[in-house]
């Protein structure tokens, strides 16, 4: 029996899960919104950034999106709240306030 990623939640019957829960196709993250999980929101201050990217590999969520040379502002729907973006921005675009503010 095969079933995609699409249909699988989390009121899906056992039937219906992969054995250990293993995932059987890539691309599965962007159907998890995990930006609920976030305490901390980022803010990205657009005239201070220089677009040089550092921020974008480092994100382990990839919620830094980038058109053509220029990153955009956060994708909040997959944002954790980590930090590690603020860390590695030499420019100081990039800040954290509580959830909500």
């Amino acid at each position: 029996m095969s079933f995609k990623a699409a249909e699988i939640h989390e009121t899906s019957p056992w039937q219906k899960m992969t054995i250990g829960g293993e995932i059987y196709e890539g691309g599965t993250s962007r159907l998890t919104m995990t930006g609920e999980w976030r305490t901390k929101t980022p803010v990205f201050d657009a005239e201070k950034c220089k677009h040089c990217m550092l921020c974008v590999p480092f994100c382990p969520d990839s919620s830094i999106p980038v058109v053509g040379k220029e990153r955009l502002d956060f994708d909040l729907d997959h944002c954790k709240g980590c930090g590690i973006c603020e860390k590695v921005c030499p420019f100081g675009a990039i800040s954290f306030g509580k959830e909500g503010e």
